[in-house]
């Protein structure tokens, strides 16, 4: 059945509330609209509408998402109805950030977010080689002697190990070096080149100077810093930034790297870097005098408050300070990390006593799997997915978090490196106390999992019905999913395969860095990482979108596929710069057509992701939409094989 545009806008407008509106734009699959005030939308109505394919806010927006070949359409009807005057999602963005107040602590803690979240898989690698090989080296863990010192074989094996943990903490200025050049707007080589002079070997320390003009410059060797090296390349993006627009373009390319390096480093061992050292020096002195001086009252307290510091996102800023804790070795350890893993531990089992309690298949489903993520130390399906939407789970786990992390500091439990904050983060624990921190976790998993359970005994029934009932769980949903399969099932549907539209590397969509693709809001399908402009037709069928800005098309296959093919992420703010379509709405195409162009080189360098997206959005009308296993694709390979009802 066609959509109801006229239909949709007003209950669109209806739920946002008119006099609410600041100002509306669209891209290839939903509405972003500027609200005046968030707490004024009428959530269930929109989560409800069978139209509206979700929503979410980001960037002071909030968006729903439409679908392609619809949205602009509704957008349309919107306008028409509101009276707003026609915006782009660029101009959109900048009236979004306009009317958003900062909290320069929650920009700091973003900003540190920014930087860390990328680099922490390396650390967490580096911290379980840590644990590892404190196996191997810790006397009193398998007797009075160490593995190393019972078996002098495994010694070569042990060494390898402690060197490959090693490196990525003492080069960690190189790894923030990079990630943080990304978030400044600074070129990342150059960030890691900043990163490597500051970890240079030939640095003979802070007692050695360089006699510059009279001026003695101090021979620090920053490894292990993360401070110092956040200030540096500041400096060097504005740097860069200020020479790339005021040298001319033939000396450019030489001179802005030279100048912005030479710079860069003189000012930092100069005057930047001991200032920043001190400062990241307070920091960690002040957090050991804290931990010592609150003891287990202030572990307990801090367990009682982490997963809802998660809930603010308050927590990617931690990793910033447990590299200093490690690195300090004053004898505090890291006691966030013991923190951390009492709440993931504590949020995980009161997820599973709502497993034990519910009889809906659907929030059973989810709460197994989000409780075991939960306990491997990856909370948020368990938080937002689960505990937060019956409510007191979340308290109960709070409860737990704070009696076990209160137990974990009476007991001085520490960790001696990062890792999964979770069941496996005994690994992280330094050996001799790996029993008490075990021990802490089975209280955490007890206490929430038992409060959980028996406060749901009583009180379940009530607020299931309520949760059913807003995420879309209730029976009417169920039946409705029913018909809709009975339709897909005699709409005549074919299997087919969808073929790559571009050559390059393909990965899952969980991987892309767009919430509505990578949580599959607009269907299931496949990413590209594009290694050549040249888009080409992945079906035969017939176009029934093509964007004036080049950057989607929507096709629909001759054997019914609706394929969703988005380049790049937020590309339709250029407007159609850099890219070139090749066809038009209603054309019929072949597999293998040439549809379109587009300059990735002018894309990255105007900061954007250049994946491209390939979204089946009929996805429920299939049996099953799966993504075939391969990596490196050119177009025409096989991507998305389809089996039909």
């Amino acid at each position: 059945m066609a959509m109801n545009y006229n239909a949709v806008a007003k209950r669109v407008i209806a739920a946002v509330g008119e006099d609410n509106l600041v100002a509306a734009a669209h891209c290839a699959t939903r509405l972003r609209l500027v609200l005046k005030d968030d707490t004024k939308i009428d959530q269930a109505a929109l989560d409800k509408d069978p139209d509206v394919k979700g929503t979410f806010k980001t960037d002071g927006q909030y968006q729903v998402i439409i679908g392609p070949g619809d949205v602009d359409n509704v957008y349309n009807e919107l306008i028409k109805q509101t009276g707003l005057s026609e915006v782009s999602t660029d101009d959109l963005k900048k009236i979004a950030a306009s009317g958003k107040k900062v909290n320069p602590v929650m920009a700091f803690i973003k900003l540190l977010s920014d930087i860390f979240v990328p680099i922490i898989p390396a650390l967490v690698a580096g911290g379980l080689l840590m644990a590892l090989n404190n196996f191997f080296t810790s006397p009193g863990l398998f007797g009075p002697k160490s593995l190393v010192q019972i078996n002098p074989a495994i010694k070569g094996l042990s060494d390898m190990i402690q060197l490959m943990s090693a490196a990525p903490f003492m080069f960690l200025p190189v790894l923030v070096g990079i990630s943080a050049a990304k978030r400044f707007g600074a070129n990342q080589f150059l960030g890691a080149a900043m990163g490597l002079i500051m970890t240079t070997p030939q640095l003979a320390g802070a007692t050695h100077y360089w006699n510059i003009f009279g001026l003695h410059v101090a021979q620090t060797n920053y490894q292990y810093q993360v401070i110092p090296v956040l200030a540096a390349i500041w400096i060097l993006a504005f740097l860069e930034k200020k020479l790339h627009k005021a040298l001319p373009s033939a000396v450019d390319f030489t001179f802005t790297p030279l100048l912005s390096i030479m710079i860069t480093g003189f000012l930092t061992f100069a005057i930047v870097g001991p200032v920043m050292q001190t400062v990241s020096n307070w920091i960690t002195n002040g957090f050991v005098w804290l931990y010592d001086t609150a003891g287990f009252i202030g572990m307990g307290l801090f367990g009682l408050c982490y997963s809802a510091i998660v809930m603010t996102g308050l927590h990617q800023s931690f990793p910033a300070i447990e590299t200093q804790l490690l690195a300090a070795g004053k004898g505090a350890g890291d006691f966030i990390f013991v923190v951390a893993s009492m709440a993931n531990v504590a949020q995980g089992a009161a997820t599973f006593a709502i497993w034990f309690l519910t009889k809906n298949e659907k929030m059973k489903g989810l709460s197994s799997s989000a409780g075991v993520s939960a306990l491997l130390g990856i909370t948020e399906p368990a938080l937002f997915g689960v505990n937060l939407k019956y409510r007191f789970p979340f308290f109960c786990a709070l409860i737990g978090s704070g009696v076990a992390s209160a137990l974990a500091g009476l007991l001085h439990v520490e960790a001696v490196s990062l890792g999964s904050a979770g069941f496996l983060g005994f690994l992280s624990i330094y050996p001799k106390i790996i029993p008490m921190y075990v021990v802490c976790e089975l209280v955490s998993f007890a206490i929430a999992f038992a409060l959980t359970f028996f406060w749901g005994k009583g009180h379940l029934k009530e607020e299931v019905a309520s949760v059913e009932g807003e995420t879309g769980f209730s029976a009417s949903t169920e039946v409705e999913d029913e018909q809709q399969v009975e339709a897909a099932k005699t709409a005549g549907l074919e299997d087919e395969v969808v073929l790559a539209p571009v050559d390059g590397i393909s990965e899952d969509l969980s991987a892309v860095n767009d919430e509505v693709f990578s949580q599959k809001l607009m269907g299931n399908g496949a990413a590209i990482i594009p290694s050549d402009g040249n888009v080409y037709a992945p079906v035969t069928g017939t176009v029934s979108v093509a964007y004036k800005t080049g950057h989607a098309y929507g096709l629909k296959s001759d054997d019914g596929a609706e394929v969703l093919i988005h380049i790049g992420l937020d590309t339709v703010n250029l407007n159609g710069q850099h890219f070139k379509s090749l066809v038009t709405q209603g054309q019929h195409i072949e597999k293998g057509d040439k549809i379109g162009e587009v300059d990735l080189d002018a894309v990255k360098a105007a900061g954007y992701d250049t994946t491209v997206i390939v979204v089946i959005t009929n996805t429920p009308s299939y049996n099953e939409v799966a993504r075939v296993e391969a990596t490196d694709v050119k177009h025409g390979d096989n991507l998305i094989a389809l089996t039909a009802y």
